[in-house]
């Protein structure tokens, strides 16, 4: 599985960085955006969560 975070929708909630800091980061202002963009099996699951806790649904997995 591959993992992106859309800028351009990204308001900095930090949601996915608190479910799966081992994917994802922040930015200096606050922003997430993806260390691991193909995310190893077994984080996969928290992968999911953090998608399906974003609200703005800028977390696009392919």
């Amino acid at each position: 599985m591959k993992v992106t975070v859309d800028a351009n929708r990204c308001e900095g909630h930090a949601r996915c960085w608190e479910i799966c800091p081992e994917v994802f980061s922040l930015d200096e202002t606050g922003h997430g955006f993806v260390e691991v963009p193909e995310v190893p099996s077994h984080l996969v699951a928290h992968v999911q969560i953090a998608e399906q806790n974003c609200p703005e649904r800028a977390i696009i997995l392919s």
